[in-house]
Formats: structure tokens, sequence, C-alpha cells
């Protein structure tokens, strides 16, 4: 069993994904954010005013789980639910200003637990590492590869 621990890319892919997830929380709570909320206000602070829908594709979840984590989002205060003006049945997701304050410093969090988790690999074995997640990614989602991109430590893309 350790070797299928030490060696499955499945195995070894999920247990970095829960450390990551722990080291975000940890990071964020004191913001008052949670990983998932984390997750949607990147999308929003990059595109402010859209439907749920299109939050649940970019982020590749499921309607439920996205309905009930915007639900606390505005529970907390994140975000509000408008109208959408062409369809009266959808509502259009925009930030709040308290989640417009959070940006910077959240961004710097998640900056923080990159540079950690990336502090013992050099730059170039770095770049291999993150080409090497995305051609994964790929492979298992049918989607076509993004490009490989230069490490960047201190942007969040």
């Amino acid at each position: 069993m350790t070797t299928f621990k030490t060696h499955s890319a499945g195995y070894l892919a999920n247990h970095m994904a829960r450390l990551f997830a722990k080291a975000l929380a940890d990071a964020i709570r004191p913001l008052g954010l949670a990983p998932a909320q984390f997750m949607v206000l990147l999308e929003l602070w990059r595109e402010d005013g859209v439907t749920q829908k299109h939050l649940v594709e970019r982020l590749d979840v499921e309607q439920a789980t996205m309905a009930s984590t915007l639900a606390r989002m505005e529970r907390d205060g994140l975000i509000e639910r408008r109208p959408d003006a062409v369809d009266a049945r959808a509502r259009i997701i925009h930030l709040t200003a308290r989640a417009r304050e959070l940006e910077e410093a959240a961004i710097a969090e998640a900056r923080q637990v990159n540079r950690r988790a990336l502090a013992g690999f050099p730059e170039d074995e770095a770049e291999r590492l993150l080409a090497g997640m995305r051609r994964i990614i790929s492979s298992l989602s049918g989607e076509p590869a993004q490009p490989d991109l230069p490490v960047r430590p201190n942007l969040m893309d």
C-alpha cells in the first residue's frame, strides 16, 4: 500500500489538494473567508456581474454546491444578487464593497500559500511541475491544455 501512496498520481494529487485546501483555509479564515468562497471571489474580481450558471461553468462545480456557496456569501455580505435586465428569471451576482475590500489581502494570503508550497523548487522545476499539472488536468477534463506559462510567484494567474 505504501507504494501506491507514494507512486499514484491520483493519490498524491488528492493528498496535495487537501493540504492546499487546509493551508488556504487557515490563511484566509482570519478574513472571514472559506476556500469555496475565495474561488468564487477570484472569478468575480476578474469579472463582476455574472450569472450563477457562468460561475458553475467557470469553476466546474455542481449547481447545488454553487447555490449553497452563494447563499453563504450573500448572508456574509460578500455578494448581492440582482435581477437580470434581460432575463427576469436570472439573477446577476455582484460583489459588495466588503468583498472588494478583501481582494488584496485574500490574494496576498493565497500567494503566500503558493510560495510556501513551491519554496523548495528552483524556478525551472516549478515551471515543469505546473506545466505537468496543466497537462494532467487537460487529459482528465478533455479540455485543451493551457500553454506552458512561466512561474510568476507574485501573481495568481
